[in-house]
Order: structure tokens, then sequence, then C-alpha cells
């Protein structure tokens, strides 16, 4: 497992903002404390409907919820792990588990660039064999 960052090589200079897709629930963070890394996990991948899902830890002192957190609805994914998300909208915006010192922050929903990139892929071992980039067509937008 990673660990924070001693060195703060993640301090942004202005607080990061997020929100879920509809907007109702918002929150700020001040640094990402752990690099981006993208989870291939079984649970990620059910719980984001994609194939991996970026997620940064932030400690938790660095971490706010600014608006809506009466629409935040929680599940225990795994024992000790609470997943919380929009109510409304569906969005995943943060898990944690309670011992830890962090929060696990899923990067897409941040509105501001965090000016760093992934460092690594996670939970490998459960990637799915129909991920591909290799010989794959790409546009950028939806192709006519």
């Amino acid at each position: 497992m990673m660990t924070p960052s001693l060195n703060r090589l993640y301090v942004m200079t202005d607080p990061l903002n997020g929100s879920c897709f509809c907007k109702g629930v918002r929150y700020q963070v001040d640094c990402l404390d752990m690099p981006i890394s993208h989870c291939h996990c079984d649970s990620c991948r059910k719980v984001h409907a994609a194939a991996f899902v970026a997620t940064a830890g932030v400690m938790r002192e660095h971490f706010r919820w600014t608006q809506g957190e009466a629409l935040l609805a929680s599940f225990e994914s795994s024992p000790g792990k609470l997943r919380h998300f929009c109510s409304r909208c569906g969005s995943h915006l943060m898990a944690e588990r309670g011992h830890q010192p962090h929060v696990i922050v899923r990067v897409a929903t941040l509105d501001d660039d965090p000016a760093v990139r992934p460092t690594a892929h996670i939970w490998t071992s459960h990637a799915v064999p129909w991920l591909a980039y290799e010989g794959v067509e790409q546009w950028d937008e939806w192709k006519n």
C-alpha cells in the first residue's frame, strides 16, 4: 500500500474543487497526498461501470464537503470500506476506511486539473481482457 507523501510533491497552490454529475454535491481538497493510480479491482469496475477508475489518497484534514452533504448516500462495499455517492445522480465521489488517515478521491470527479498524472495501475490481477488500445480506432468525439 502507498503511504502518504511526506515531501508534499502533490501540494497545490489553490484547493481543487470536485463535484458530482448533477453538481448537487461538491467538495474541495487542499492537495493530493498520494499519487494518482488506476484501480482495476472488481469492486471499482462494478461501482463505476468502467474498466478501471483513477483514484488518489487525500489526508482527511485536506478533504471537505462544501455543498450537498444531505444528498450523500453510502454503502459498505467490503468490510470497513464505505463508498460515498450522490443519491440524486449516482456519482461515486469518495471512499474511506474509518481506521485510515486518508480518504480515496475519485479523480474523475475533480472539476480542476490536479496537474499531476497517474503513476501506477493497481489490482491488475482483476483487469478485464477486453480492455485494449492497440489497433482500436480512436475518435476525438462520437463517430457519426
